[in-house]
């Protein structure tokens, strides 16, 4: 059993898309074994689809501004020999313009910055450094 967190830190762009880079962190108990230690550094590969899927989904389907559907894929390590595995993570964003609605209106005028690697890298990055 692992009881841990990953720790995003930034994006990068990858050859074939967008990658999650942070830290795995926590203790790695086997049945019947000893408990270890993780820390260690990671890269988690990340899919990022067209904006039109984004509108299926129920969480922001009133949003007129469909933004981003990044789609993390499971990740299985290796550490000396344990496994760990880690699920699946989806991150669903959209922005509502509108009067007062400042960051909605910005979102959904650069929704074009998505449709590249490097400049999805960077707006992940920018919204990170936000919160």
């Amino acid at each position: 059993m692992f009881n841990g967190t990953f720790t995003l830190r930034r994006f990068i762009p990858t050859a074939t898309g967008v990658a999650a880079v942070g830290t795995l962190a926590g203790v790695l108990t086997p049945v019947g074994g000893t408990p270890t230690a993780i820390f260690q550094n990671v890269v988690v590969p990340a899919a990022v689809t067209q904006a039109a899927a984004i509108a299926q989904a129920p969480a922001i389907a009133l949003a007129a501004c469909p933004i981003l559907h990044l789609d993390l894929a499971p990740l299985a390590l290796d550490l000396l020999g344990l496994q760990v595995d880690l699920s699946r993570v989806v991150l669903d964003m959209g922005a509502q313009p509108g009067a007062g609605n400042l960051l909605g209106n910005l979102l959904c005028a650069v929704t074009g910055l998505l449709d590249s690697p490097g400049g999805l890298a960077r707006l992940l990055n920018q919204l990170l450094g936000i919160l």
